[in-house]
């Protein structure tokens, strides 16, 4: 075997036109982002509303208050709940939020804790924009009214929640670190806009609520009313020019409001640029490793020169993954070394350029790196075998080009249906791409989540196998050939 990966290594380094290719496409890696940066310049991106865990986050909503001076209690019943919902009223939408909240400040990206119903999921215990703790199901009406109850000690906050006021469970405590001595508490309801593709809606939720019950240091002091984060609309989910309001009644508060307290997702930040961007040019360096893999198998067929790489072994399954021992290392090192250069570098300049970008960990960045350096190998491996298969270089480059970049040019359409985004990029070979996703998919907010805004349906690696898969049975099939074929 050894004698066979040294015949395919010096076989490939003395073609010049495969070495150049190799080294082409690490260049499109290295440099092709340059075109990927548009949309994203910094005289059209906004102010970015960021949370107390360094992300960008939707912070708007309507605000019932008052000061909180030390430790307290503060008690309340949510009657109703409702939204406009696809030009319909009397329903929630399953995001749409109402509930108690203490809040470090008015400025979008405060820490704040909530204990909260839900248009669809029940009572939730949220704080802090990224965390989100289920509580009591079930939707709230005029027959199933949820008391919420939220107690600060310290920088200790805890929701509870009952079904009829005496019964009480704990749906979390947490902590604010850092919390002022004196915080604003109360009321608030916000409702996400309505998310195209996803089916949910929403402009502006109105809750009732009872008279708050109050326990602690609560200065003397009226409810005051206030729109937070009305001027960040683009990204708290507010209509621009909206704003909400509250109106006291005979047994307590009806108040309305709009906007989102919650992770920022792509569709909240179009300007915006992830990490995953900066490998943009992963496809026309895929389209050349493509061509230099099936030339590697074509080209022997096209000369006649099968019969003589055949003849060097009995074994013939063997010449064929000694091809491919060779065409996936070269193809894993230069793209490796590509990658890891191109990011650094990539995101340097976008950050010295002013442009928004995404908070990625360094293991998702590592990751990418790595995934895009083995999607690019197994995709050369592919096309080998398909090449083996077809026998003919135009065929054999159209038909792994089709299996493996149409599918998510397809999924990049804007007429494209979001399902059949999402199915395209699950079950073709174009679901590899998934391993340079750095964006995070928040259950709690539903959102725009299609490869188009850089969201996969497939885990990282899980998209990766997809590849694997097919490159497996292809290869597996042209093994079966080679030996049936060139007697």
């Amino acid at each position: 075997m050894l004698r066979l990966l040294r015949a395919e290594w010096t076989k490939f380094r003395s073609v010049p036109g495969w070495v150049r290719g190799s080294a082409v496409a690490a260049l499109m890696i290295l440099l092709f982002p340059l075109t990927g940066l548009g949309g994203g310049a910094p005289e059209q991106a906004s102010p970015v509303p960021i949370g107390p865990d360094g992300a960008p986050v939707s912070a708007g909503f309507y605000f019932v208050h008052r000061p909180l001076s030390g430790d307290g209690r503060i008690t309340v019943a949510v009657t109703s709940l409702t939204s406009l919902r696809a030009g319909d009223s009397g329903t929630a939408a399953p995001w749409a939020k109402a509930g108690l909240i203490i809040t470090a400040g008015p400025e979008p990206g405060s820490r704040y804790a909530a204990v909260m119903v839900t248009g669809e999921h029940g009572v939730r215990m949220q704080h802090d924009y990224l965390y989100d703790r289920a509580g009591l199901p079930g939707a709230v009406s005029a027959t199933a009214v949820r008391w919420l109850r939220l107690t600060r000690s310290g920088d200790t906050i805890t929701g509870e929640a009952s079904t009829d006021g005496t019964h009480w469970s704990q749906v979390a405590t947490v902590r604010l670190p850092g919390l002022a001595a004196t915080v604003q508490a109360g009321l608030f309801v916000a409702c996400p806009q309505q998310v195209q593709g996803v089916g949910t809606a929403g402009d502006m939720a109105t809750a009732a609520f009872s008279v708050p019950q109050l326990a602690g240091d609560w200065p003397a002091t009226t409810w005051t009313g206030d729109q937070i984060g009305a001027h960040t609309a683009t990204f708290a989910g507010y209509p621009r020019g909206g704003s909400g309001g509250f109106a006291p009644t005979g047994d307590g508060f009806t108040v309305t409001g709009s906007g989102d307290l919650a992770p920022a997702t792509r569709s909240d930040l179009p300007v915006g640029v992830a990490a995953g961007d900066l490998l943009f040019g992963t496809f026309p360096a895929l389209i050349v490793i493509v061509v230099v893999a099936t030339l590697m198998i074509t080209t022997e067929y096209r000369y006649g020169l099968i019969r003589s790489t055949l003849s060097a072994s009995t074994r013939r399954g063997r010449v064929l993954v000694a091809k491919a021992v060779v065409l996936a290392g070269v193809t894993f090192t230069t793209s490796l070394a590509a990658t890891l250069l191109a990011i650094p570098l990539w995101l340097r300049l976008v950050r010295s350029l002013g442009i928004y970008l995404f908070p990625t960990t360094s293991g998702a960045l590592l990751r990418a790196q790595i995934g895009t350096a083995a999607l690019l190998a197994v995709t050369a491996v592919f096309a080998l075998a398909v090449g083996t298969i077809l026998r003919r270089s135009a065929t054999a480059v159209t038909t792994v080009v089709a299996a493996t970049v149409l599918p998510y040019l397809l999924a990049l359409t804007p007429f494209l249906p979001p399902p059949m985004a999402q199915w395209l990029t699950r079950v073709t070979p174009a679901a590899a791409l998934a391993v340079q996703q750095t964006l995070t998919r928040y259950p709690q907010v539903d959102s725009v989540y299609t490869p188009a805004n850089g969201y996969y349906p497939l885990p990282p690696w899980a998209g990766l196998a997809v590849l694997c898969g097919y490159t497996a049975l292809a290869l597996a099939l042209a093994v079966v050939l080679l030996r049936r074929r060139d007697a």
